[in-house]
Formats: C-alpha cells, structure tokens, sequence
C-alpha cells in the first residue's frame, strides 16, 4: 500500500512538471502565430473552452452553480481572463518571452494588498516585505523608464497581466471552495471566449494555416489539456509541492524560449527574476504570521 501510495506521488509530480512545462509553452507558441496578441488569446480560449464542454459533457461534470452571485463572479472573473491572456501575450509580442513570464511572476505584488481588502483580513509584516523584495526586482528589470523603450512598455503590459491574474486569484479562492475546477475553469474561459469573439471577427489576422494551427495547439494542449493534468495530478501531492512546481512555469518559458527562438534573458533581467522568483515562493510557502 504505501510502495503504491510512492508510486502515485511520483506520477503526480511527474504530472504536473508536464503540466506546468505545457504552461510555459504558451508564450513560445505565441511568438510562432503571426497574428494580434487580442486575437491570440481568443483563439486560445475559444479552443480551451470547447474542449473542456466535451470533456465535462463526457464525464458528467456539473456545470451548473448554486446561484446568483456565483454566476456574476464566475463571469467577472472570465472578462478579467480575457483582458490577463491578452495583456500576457502583448507583453511577450512587444518586449521577449523571459520579461512576459518574469513579471507575470508579480502578481503576489498585487495579492499582498488587494487579499487582505477583499477577505478582510490582516496585513502581515511578512506580506509587506515580500512586496517590496517584488517591487525591488520589477525596478531591477526595467531598464529604462520610458515608454519609447519597447522592453519597458512589454513590462508595463506583463504587470497588467499580474493584476488580472491576482485579482483572478481572489475570485478563484472563494469558487474553488464550492465548486470543481474544471466547472469554474469552463465558465471563466467560456465568458472570456465570449468576450474576445469581436476580436477574432473584426480585428485584421492572416489566418494561415500555420496561424490556426499554433492559436490551436496553445488553446488545446498548452491550456486544456495542461489544466486537466494539472487538476488530477494535484489530487496525491501537497499543496506546497504544486506551489514550487507552478512556479518552475517561468524558468520553463525562458528555457523554451531559449532553445526555439534563441532567446537569452538579459543580465538585467536575470537577477530581475531571480529576485521576483524568489520572493514569489517564499511568499506562497512560508508559513502564515506576522
């Protein structure tokens, strides 16, 4: 029994490093599709959201919520996914895929203040100094501040995805309490595939077969199936082992990013995301106090 037990760790933990390796692809992807980052990302959440209908239709998952106010939060936090994917995409399209995934790696910035208002509760002394070990690494990384800096302008548009993605978080905390993933993760990108549709219509894209094939490879395998495996795969390991795990998505991207489009993160950015990274995991697994 517990030589089995071992066994479903392992694969568990194997499980969610292809999860999160899938994850990290997403950008790599992104900078192959000759198209608009808004378009981008919703091709990505138009194929996510029918694959993850037809896996939920197929095994019977509920689909329905309990009321109201569920739906208004659900569906709010799907515009909000539309507005983070997009913001994340034109970061990685306007500077590189290391500073797109680097301050992404932010959000916490957001968390420390904006967790404490919406749940009411304390801010910590720890929460704080995280924050401004996250504030310090974001100046590190921006090499100049002004706007005609494109690396400066792909920062500013990777915060806009760390807020989103924050304030995602605090929707996501008080769902996942009630609901399966899988339930809250097809009503959130379905509301976003709505809300970019008059994107894929109007906005001006050469829709190549390359083109659909690369807005449906990070739609299908680097967002549906990676979230799939990544919800099973977190059923037998401990919620600091995902923690660690999720956050190897960023040293991931730039691998990838390395090895397909021969891009190296600069010194700069390098001890930027070093700092990032690691405020990032202390605060998600230090232990909670003052």
């Amino acid at each position: 029994m517990a030589r089995n037990l071992q066994l479903n760790v392992r694969n568990s933990v194997a499980l969610l490093h292809v999860s999160v390796m899938m994850f990290g692809m997403s950008a790599v992807l992104g900078r192959f599709v000759d198209a608009p980052a808004v378009v981008i990302a919703g091709g990505r959440v138009v194929c996510s959201s029918i694959t993850l209908l037809i896996l939920s239709l197929i095994t019977k998952g509920r689909l329905k919520l309990n009321c109201g106010r569920d739906y208004a939060v659900a569906l709010l936090t799907g515009a909000i996914l539309a507005v983070h994917w997009t913001a994340f995409f034109q970061s990685a399209q306007t500077a590189s895929v290391a500073v797109a995934t680097i301050t992404f790696s932010a959000f916490p910035l957001f968390l420390t203040f904006l967790e404490p208002l919406v749940f009411r509760e304390k801010l910590r002394l720890r929460s704080l100094a995280c924050a401004a070990v996250l504030l310090l690494g974001v100046g590190i990384t921006i090499p100049d501040f002004s706007l005609d800096n494109q690396v400066t302008v792909g920062i500013l548009w990777g915060l806009a995805a760390a807020l989103t993605y924050a304030v995602m978080s605090l929707s996501n905390r008080y769902l996942s309490g009630i609901y399966e993933a899988r339930t809250i993760c097809l009503l959130e990108q379905g509301t976003a595939a709505v809300v970019l549709l008059p994107a894929l219509l109007l906005v001006p894209t050469n829709w190549t077969a390359h083109n659909i094939l690369g807005i449906a490879a990070i739609g299908l395998i680097c967002t549906a199936i990676a979230h799939s495996l990544y919800v099973a795969a977190q059923r037998n390991v401990k919620a600091q082992t995902a923690g660690i795990i999720s956050g190897m998505e960023t040293v991931y991207g730039i691998l990838f990013a390395m090895l397909f489009l021969g891009e190296a993160p600069s010194l700069r950015e390098i001890i930027g995301g070093a700092v990032i990274l690691s405020a990032a995991l202390f605060s998600s697994l230090a232990p909670d106090g003052k």
